[in-house]
């Protein structure tokens, strides 16, 4: 099963019960990551730049004594820096999961955006498996598409989104460049 059927087939396995997601805005574009993930939502403030680290990285935050990495999902994205704007905000997640003798630390980690829209409930029924192609972002970036109101929202996995060994990896190419 791959990667992608895989995150499809953990979204839809609520079975009849809906499942709450985040949206928020990118440029025009709107994404969801599941809640289950999220720990808050601030304003945007200032960030302590680290040097040498990819565009993706905008920097530090201390959030209640500690010391959050704060990436720039635009960039992620292969887009740009994100332009800060009225309605940008950092959303904290916790990312990583314990999974037998795959031990792996959760991780606190802030997704800069340009706007969060509301919590909505999207049925597993409304939830369809990622085109193959005609998206913007990676493929592996995506757990699928659901439908609120009428419109498509890109359904994150948030854990391929801000894998940190990938993030170290750019890092280090930053730092030798």
């Amino acid at each position: 099963m791959s990667q992608q059927n895989r995150a499809i087939a953990a979204l839809q396995g609520a079975a009849a019960l809906p499942t709450q997601f985040l949206t928020f805005m990118l440029g025009e574009e709107q994404f969801a990551v599941g809640i289950l993930h999220i720990k808050e939502i601030i304003e945007y403030g200032s960030l302590a730049t680290v040097p040498m680290m990819p565009d993706c990285v905008r920097g530090v935050i201390n959030l209640r004594g500690a010391v959050v990495p704060v990436l720039d999902l635009s960039a992620r994205f292969g887009r740009g820096v994100s332009a800060i704007g009225k309605r940008s905000c950092i959303v904290i997640l916790e990312v990583g999961e314990e999974e037998g003798e795959h031990q792996q630390a959760k991780q606190v980690l802030g997704m800069l955006v340009d706007a969060v829209n509301a919590v909505v409930d999207i049925n597993a029924a409304d939830i369809e498996p990622a085109p193959s192609f005609g998206t913007r972002i990676r493929p592996d970036f995506i757990a699928g598409i659901g439908k609120v109101a009428g419109k498509f929202v890109i359904l994150l996995d948030i854990e391929h989104v801000l894998a940190s060994e990938e993030i170290a990896v750019l890092a280090r190419d930053a730092a030798h460049a």
